[in-house]
């Protein structure tokens, strides 16, 4: 079967572990409903829907889908559209990025491009491209050697009860001077300055999922005001919690 020169892939997910892709074509990865994390290259991000991530044809990257979500991404040949100007780029979706990409849903595998199909697709690819340009600050730190990323894993398992620096560096068997030495040099910020990016990136997940109230979510991720979380949020993002999901 010939797939057509741009097409939708839309499908709902349960939760799964991560998984390595590596596409023929360029790829918009974006989630409408829930959230995913994206991986490459020791660095990571979270994908909800106010964000999507553009990936040149041949990237290898990993993604993990830590609830459920809907899939709408788009796959565009790469005799399609131009090259874009960063293998992978994360960026914050506007308002008309994500109606395009919506629009675009009819159009799968399966299908056949008309004239206002090919014009649609063209139109979203000049969208996101030219939003790629202005990659977003939100980077999840992953790390490169094992001993950074267990570390990163236990301060992400215990961000409910407040984890603790040294009792982390003794589970991955270092002092503290030594681990927190291996986060400068792996991830060029210091293990509280990690901290509050998990924290961060694990709200945002949160709130992809409507059920949640922000009161929970800000407890569960070790803030014990909601004040003191929408400082810290809006700092981040620039947005409040509510006004972030409201983006959604």
């Amino acid at each position: 079967m010939t797939l057509p020169a741009a097409y939708a892939f839309v499908k709902d997910f349960d939760p799964e572990p991560s998984k390595t892709l590596v596409m023929d074509r360029h790829y918009l990865l974006y989630a409408s409903k829930g959230s995913m994390r994206l991986e490459a290259e020791g660095r990571g991000w979270t994908l909800p829907p106010a964000r999507a991530a553009l990936i040149c044809a041949g990237r290898e990257i990993t993604v993990t889908m830590p609830q459920q979500l809907s899939a709408c991404s788009v796959l565009f040949d790469t005799e399609f559209v131009d090259e874009p100007k960063t293998s992978l780029s994360v960026f914050e979706m506007t308002p008309l990025a994500k109606e395009l990409v919506l629009a675009c849903r009819d159009y799968g595998p399966d299908s056949q491009l008309d004239d206002y199909g090919l014009h649609l697709f063209k139109l979203l690819a000049a969208n996101v491209w030219k939003l790629a340009e202005s990659p977003s600050p939100a980077v999840l730190p992953t790390g490169q050697s094992d001993a950074v990323r267990k570390a990163l894993a236990l301060t992400e398992a215990r961000l409910t009860a407040d984890p603790n620096f040294e009792e982390i560096a003794n589970a991955v068997a270092m002092s503290s001077r030594t681990l927190a030495r291996r986060f400068s040099d792996e991830l060029g910020m210091t293990w509280r300055q990690a901290l509050r990016r998990l924290r961060m990136n694990k709200a945002i997940e949160a709130l992809a999922d409507p059920q949640r109230g922000i009161t929970e979510i800000a407890f569960s991720v070790g803030y014990n005001s909601l004040s003191a979380f929408n400082t810290a949020f809006r700092d981040f993002t620039g947005m409040t919690p509510t006004q972030f999901r409201s983006s959604f």
